[in-house]
């Protein structure tokens, strides 16, 4: 009786995505089916069909893969029934055709430049390597100061500190992964990293948001409230000044020598306009949480604040390589030397699953220790830490 009801009760709570890998005309044999941001993936059949299995509530990216034929993805969201899709590839001309590459001096420059920006600038980012550079589209528009890099191929990026290779689409949200091959006792080295790598990222906090434990796991929550910037002058009066030195006839007021502008006075006025409108104050409130968060619905839990959340990791200490990177967060002395992250809204809210996985991952932006840490310190979303002692 207590296997079949455990059993019954597994069924309930995992579902499957399954479907259809074809093209114009035909199912596709042979297609590689993933999982973004995961380790989960399968192959589709003879006839193209394929399925996931056992998997729980969530916003999901499948990602699609075979030779001769565009990568392909599209978002899946289970909420209480399985799922199937189908899934139309498109072939990638790109191959067939005659590709005509040309040379870039600066090529290589900027594929550096989107490393650092791409994988981070952290001691794990220094074990990754890009393993098909080739596949990188490259252009710098100089007008625009712009640097844009694209592909139409999987990126796969080789983790070598963390014991993964992922394979990118896109960056705009999670990648999949797979495990390096390794010795037993390279494998405890890579089960070390990833528990450092996991530990007061982003990914653990929402999982402790949604259990309600986040003051057990180690995280302190504040307010990062924006005030208004006393060293600048409000903004009519900034506009005001600079409309009138631009009106003034020549030869009167302050434009004078042959009617050339006062530039120091200019300057000034211009430098006020450059100054940011609010600056931040760390406010030493506590944030609880029973105030914080909100079921959406069954599945979902729900984020909404005013200001900015600042999030304490009390459990580390941020690293002599963070304190000298850009990300630094401004805090008063007497705080301590804790990871520090803050978490912008770019809308009303955030809705979050309880793996920690962000139904829109657009709807936050990150300061601080999570900015700093990017695809070299990512894993898995149904990464299992290890128990605790």
């Amino acid at each position: 009786m207590l296997i079949i009801l455990g059993t019954n009760a597994i069924a309930q709570n995992t579902f499957t995505i399954s479907g259809l890998v074809r093209d114009q005309k035909d199912g596709l044999p042979g297609a590689s089916i993933y999982l973004s941001g995961y380790k989960i993936a399968t192959v589709a059949d003879n006839d193209g069909r394929f399925k996931l299995a056992n998997l729980k509530p969530g916003s999901y990216d499948i990602l699609v893969q075979l030779i001769g034929y565009l990568p392909y993805s599209k978002s899946v969201i289970i909420s209480d029934k399985s799922v199937q899709v189908e899934l139309v590839l498109k072939e990638n001309v790109a191959q067939l055709e005659e590709v005509v590459i040309r040379a870039d001096p600066n090529r290589q420059k900027y594929i550096n430049q989107f490393k650092e920006f791409f994988i981070g600038k952290t001691p794990n980012a220094l074990q990754c390597k890009i393993l098909n550079p080739q596949v990188l589209n490259v252009d710098f528009d100089i007008t625009k100061s712009t640097l844009t890099v694209s592909t139409t191929e999987f990126l796969v990026v080789e983790n070598k500190a963390l014991g993964y290779r992922l394979k990118f689409i896109y960056y705009s949200g999670h990648p999949f992964f797979e495990e390096l091959k390794a010795s037993a006792a390279k494998k405890k080295k890579y089960i070390a990293a990833r528990e450092i790598a996991y530990y007061g990222s982003s990914q653990h906090f929402f999982r402790s948001l949604y259990a309600n434990k986040t003051q057990e796991e180690g995280f302190i929550i504040n307010k990062m409230i924006k005030v208004p910037n006393p060293n600048r002058y409000p903004e009519y009066i900034i506009n005001t000044n600079l409309e009138k030195i631009k009106a003034v006839p020549e030869k009167t007021g302050i434009r004078q020598n042959k009617g050339k502008i006062d530039t120091a006075l200019f300057n000034f006025w211009m430098k006020q306009k450059e100054m940011p409108k609010t600056i931040d104050r760390f406010s030493r409130a506590e944030v609880l949480t029973d105030t914080l968060v909100h079921y959406f619905n069954q599945n979902l839990k729900y984020l909404s604040y005013t200001d900015a959340l600042l999030i304490q990791y009390t459990k580390e200490k941020e690293s002599l390589a963070y304190s000298n990177t850009g990300f630094w967060i401004f805090r008063p002395l007497d705080v301590p030397e804790n990871e520090i992250s803050v978490a912008n809204l770019t809308g009303e809210g955030v809705r979050f699953y309880e793996n920690g996985g962000i139904y829109d991952s657009r709807s936050l932006l990150y300061e601080g220790f999570w900015a700093y840490e990017k695809v070299a310190d990512m894993v898995p979303m149904d990464y299992v830490p290890l128990p605790k002692k």
